[in-house]
């Protein structure tokens, strides 16, 4: 690689420790988060929106499909009905992905109030999660949407590719285990989810700076 386009200062130096010259490196944004940005205005709320009685605020956003989370039944089971269970009888909207419905496919009895859906577009599945009470999930681009809609996030992992989300953002790493996510919801019910803000520089505008940069050193 010639050139490093960065979104934060914990990649810059990730790279400067693998003896990648300063002069390389760009700290430049997130291209996902100019994305988003570009169409907060286009938003849409999904065709299942008033049937299931959504409301602003009162409902989950649920996103499985790591394997450690789902390809065993009995975890993926034992998680899906603690989230059912400790979500106070909010909706939990659970766009299923394609790898998670083929163990879904074997487990029964889960709670009522989790809604099994299709993957949504971007633009619904962003709608769902800006108006979100918050997020629970295991993937890692959505916990940077999060951070910028400022929707407390829950990631079922140990660790994540997306630090800043965690010191900046509104991410918290729950772990693998249940039992962490009853102490996580409870925060959050009684109000004391942290405040998280915007990490430097995920303002709409990384294509830009990655073109000037381009337009200087091709």
């Amino acid at each position: 690689t010639n050139y490093f386009f960065t979104t934060s200062e914990t990649a810059n130096e990730h790279l400067r420790r693998t003896s990648v010259e300063s002069s390389r490196i760009f700290f430049v944004g997130n291209t996902m988060i100019d994305s988003l940005l570009n169409n907060m205005e286009r938003l849409i709320p999904p065709s299942f929106w008033n049937e299931f009685k959504l409301e602003i605020g009162e409902y989950f956003v649920l996103t499985l499909h790591r394997p450690c989370n789902v390809d065993t039944i009995d975890i993926f089971k034992k998680m899906l009905l603690t989230i059912g269970e400790q979500t106070r009888n909010l909706p939990v909207i659970f766009p299923v992905h394609p790898r998670t419905a083929k163990t879904l496919s074997c487990i029964h009895g889960l709670p009522e109030n989790i809604r099994f859906v299709e993957p949504q577009s971007y633009l619904e599945f962003n709608y769902l999660v800006k108006n979100a009470k918050a997020v629970i999930t295991d993937s890692g681009g959505i916990t940077e949407e999060c951070t910028v809609m400022n929707v407390p996030c829950m990631t079922l992992r140990n660790s994540t590719e997306r630090p800043e989300t965690v010191t900046i953002g509104t991410n918290e790493l729950i772990g693998t285990d249940p039992a962490n996510l009853q102490l996580a919801l409870d925060k959050l019910f009684s109000g004391g989810w942290k405040v998280g803000s915007t990490p430097e520089k995920w303002d709409g505008k990384a294509a830009e700076r990655i073109v000037e940069v381009l337009e200087r050193c091709v």
